[in-house]
């Protein structure tokens, strides 16, 4: 490999802003902030406004919205005495 084109490949904190779920994986991603983990390691921050942890369809409490269901059965019952020439 070439040296010195490829990205710096390091541990990162994620961190969920709208619940404070932290999780550490190796990643490339540029980051401005460092954290310091209870563990006294510091390391940088990549800030997340979603994760798995607060995500509605990943923590069971998204609706369903059928939206075009209840347009086609609207068209179907507005236009279901009609016929075609």
């Amino acid at each position: 490999m070439k040296e010195g084109i490829h990205p710096e490949y390091r541990e990162v904190c994620f961190l969920d802003q709208s619940n404070g779920f932290q999780i550490i994986t190796r990643s490339t991603a540029n980051t401005k902030e460092t954290i310091k983990l209870d563990d006294g390691r510091e390391m940088p921050l990549f800030k997340l406004e979603t994760s798995s942890e607060s995500h509605p369809f990943y923590t069971g409490t998204q609706k369903s919205v059928d939206s075009m269901g209840g347009r086609v059965e609207r068209f179907r019952n507005r236009y279901a005495g009609r016929t075609t020439k």
